[in-house]
């Protein structure tokens, strides 16, 4: 790994005490972002970096240590105990950030992962998966909708692959290192994938303890899911065989498209959007540990897809056919986020081209940064420009709309800020991808799947 991590001397000297963790305290103090005008392109990373650091460290849900599903700036006290499954796992990996980038000490992690993962040992499971949302408070399930009240397969393979680069970055450590590694090796691990097949060639998503597969959400065809399908082949004791991918993720070749867009090939069909493709966080959450750089498939290169996926989301705000203000090279990204209602309240959209609703999410754009570094950068430094209305104090606010008088939405959540740090990371280091990919069960799961791919 690389440690000679390259810091802006002007920056520090002016973000001196912009993050100081003394101790492992909740508490923040507001940030005073420099007023650099231009900023380099390393410092506007660094700077984004450390703030989005703290929502998972400052603003972690208090019992656990766990990611919090959303924080408010203006009502704080919204859902504070709501703890995301998913963002955890994009959270684990954050730590590993902070340790690398020195925004905290490794004893102070240890001591943070050590709580989240005795959190998680306890927490209600199902079959090994654990829920979309968990109380922070108990452990207990809080639902995600009267039939959604059991194990999320999707939200515990985000987990997952957090938990496999906890293993890899401590396993040759201290004894206190070690336990932490064989800790998170041991939790996933007791996933039990093949439940979740109902003996057929597919993943289903959801198992509820009271309606059993009453959602009957296949896991088929392209979106985000992708990373589900390669812990499960990964798992030395519940796995998953080669025809459940090849039936139920590829739908035995049907997964490949034809169709093009702004000149650029779309390769797969994406579920609902086969002409433009989906929200860009499809190219994301799948791919923070799993490196898509010479992945592929008998099917497609899964770089090749992530690329034109970004590029034909970027050509789309260029070409901006509802004409809504900033929208273009500079101001670009449609991905789920909060999004603003007709009364101007904050809601939640899953934005993309064909269903675009004026509302630009920052992380679309930053966390495409290994894909589209330069188009991201551009939009990265929109962002700056308007520090004073999109910077908080976690980052980037997670969405705004310059057409309806710069609406802001003043909050975060956890499955955005996550990628936001996290692909910045794999694009300066490939920190992530690097401890994701030398795992051996994760090399033997894609072998299994006749994957062609790159080790470290």
């Amino acid at each position: 790994m690389k440690k000679n991590i390259r810091i802006g001397f002007l920056l520090f000297l002016l973000i001196t005490g912009f993050y100081s963790c003394k101790d492992d305290s909740y508490t923040y103090e507001e940030i005073e972002f420099p007023d650099i005008t231009p900023i380099s392109n390393e410092d506007l990373l660094d700077l984004t970096q450390k703030a989005t650091f703290k929502y998972f460290w400052d603003f972690a849900e208090v019992n656990s240590g766990c990611a919090r599903e959303r924080y408010h700036v203006d009502d704080p006290a919204n859902d504070p105990y709501t703890v995301a499954t998913g963002g955890t796992g994009f959270g684990l990996m954050a730590i590993l950030i902070g340790i690398e980038r020195n925004y905290i000490s490794k004893t102070l992690a240890i001591d943070r992962l050590t709580k989240i993962l005795n959190f998680l040992e306890t927490a209600d499971r199902f079959h090994g998966a654990w829920p979309h949302w968990i109380d922070g408070t108990n452990g207990n399930i809080r639902p995600f909708s009267s039939l959604d009240n059991g194990g999320d397969l999707v939200e515990t393979a985000y987990l997952a692959q957090g938990l496999v680069c906890i293993k890899e970055y401590f396993k040759n450590g201290t004894d206190s290192e070690k336990a932490i590694a064989a800790k998170a090796d041991l939790l996933w691990k007791g996933i039990e994938w093949n439940w979740y097949t109902q003996n057929q060639n597919v993943l289903y998503w959801h198992w509820s303890p009271t309606v059993a597969f009453s959602l009957n959400f296949k896991l088929s065809g392209y979106n985000e899911v992708l990373i589900t399908y390669i812990m499960a082949a990964s798992s030395p004791d519940f796995g998953i065989e080669k025809e459940v991918y090849s039936n139920g993720w590829a739908l035995n070749g049907g997964i490949k498209s034809t169709n093009t867009k702004y000149g650029i090939p779309l390769l797969v069909k994406h579920n609902g959007d086969t002409e433009y493709g989906g929200p860009l966080f499809w190219a994301h959450y799948s791919y923070l540990g799993l490196n898509p750089r010479g992945l592929s498939d008998e099917y497609v290169s899964y770089w090749d897809v992530n690329v034109n996926h970004t590029k034909i989301n970027y050509n789309y705000c260029i070409d901006n056919p509802k004409n809504y203000k900033d929208y273009g090279a500079d101001c670009w990204g449609l991905t789920a986020s909060y999004t603003r209602n007709f009364d101007g309240s904050i809601g939640y959209a899953a934005h993309r081209p064909t269903n675009d609703l004026g509302v630009i999410s920052p992380t679309a754009a930053i966390s495409s940064i290994p894909y589209t570094p330069t188009e991201s950068l551009r939009a990265l430094h929109y962002f700056y420009t308007h520090k004073d209305i999109l910077l908080g104090p976690a980052g980037f606010y997670d969405a705004f709309s310059p057409t309806a008088n710069f609406w802001v939405a003043r909050a975060y959540l956890a499955i955005d800020q996550g990628p936001s740090i996290v692909m910045i990371e794999n694009y300066r280091t490939g920190l992530l991808w690097k401890l994701f990919m030398q795992n051996e069960d994760v090399q033997n799961g894609l072998e299994k799947l006749n994957f062609r791919y790159e080790t470290p």
